[in-house]
């Protein structure tokens, strides 16, 4: 099982609908929109927030 590099402060719901739907690494949201990512059930606009933040930290963003 690989580790996910999901980044910290994640709401278990959140972490729940990524997972699940395969979503482990970081770096996987580049190729997602923000649209894309707020339909999983579970996800919400904090957790975007976190996952945007975590994204720009790196000099990363989600697809547009």
């Amino acid at each position: 099982m690989s580790e996910s590099s999901l980044p910290k402060g994640l709401a278990k719901p959140a972490i729940r609908a990524l997972t699940s739907a395969g979503y482990l690494h970081l770096e996987q949201f580049t190729q997602l929109s923000e649209v894309q990512v707020l339909k999983l059930h579970g996800m919400g606009p904090k957790a975007l927030m976190t996952i945007r933040n975590a994204l720009e930290e790196k000099g990363l963003s989600f697809k547009k």
